[in-house]
């Protein structure tokens, strides 16, 4: 489906989306058990992938590699292309009824290279892309995002304080525009406590999933 302005939409395609440590890996795990608990074919992912590509990215990311900026941004888009669209990836998975739920999509490429490069190259390099149906935005500010960051052994390279506090900005201008054209968005409050977070998530996701539970009870019963 096509909405004003948007590229196409992927049906039963949910990302989840904000700054580093507002909890997107912490809640997905929790909508896993809570899928697999309730018999929903499903399959979760993330960005950067763990293919030769998004290795190569967490490389880049963790200062073991060099790379430019602009580089950087056109190995996330060659990445998230492998993901969509290579083998068992999501394109895939979605067409054999699987609900497939990621940590990070284009999103993130819109904020963070469009801060390190600028936002043409990425906004070009991610336009044809398709989008999810729901978007999840983890709102969080930035100090409390690097508080929670100071107990990692270790940081990335955009995991600091003047570039979170850009980032946080640009997060919220670039969820607002893509809700503008008609995007689904679930904004999280993320400071909230993980228990709540999850049961908002999850009454969000009920109605999706409940596509894919029909269909696989069909399929099992035919």
């Amino acid at each position: 489906m096509e909405k004003s302005g948007l590229p196409r939409t992927l049906d039963g395609f949910i990302v989840l989306e904000g700054l580093d440590g507002a909890g997107t890996t912490t809640q997905q795990k929790l909508l896993e058990k809570s899928l697999s608990a309730g018999g929903i074919p499903h399959w979760t992912c993330a960005e950067p992938t763990e293919l030769p590509s998004g290795r190569l990215v967490r490389q880049i990311l963790r200062a073991e590699v060099e790379a430019r900026p602009e580089t950087l941004a056109r190995l996330f888009a060659a990445d998230r292309n492998e993901h969509l669209y290579g083998k068992n990836g999501i394109a895939e998975r979605l067409s054999r009824g699987e609900l497939v739920i990621c940590d990070r999509y284009i999103f993130s490429s819109l904020v963070y290279q469009g801060i390190s490069c600028g936002p043409e190259l990425p906004e070009a390099l991610n336009r044809g892309f398709p989008l999810p149906e729901l978007l999840i935005f983890f709102d969080l500010p930035a100090e409390v995002s690097l508080g929670r960051l100071d107990s990692r052994p270790s940081r990335e390279i955009f995991e600091t304080a003047p570039f979170q506090q850009k980032a946080a900005i640009l997060y919220r201008e670039t969820v607002d525009s893509y809700e503008a054209k008609g995007l689904k968005v679930l904004r999280i409050d993320a400071s909230k406590p993980i228990e709540e977070i999850s049961a908002c998530i999850a009454g969000a996701v009920g109605d999706i999933a409940a596509k894919f539970r029909t269909a696989a009870h069909t399929d099992k019963t035919a």
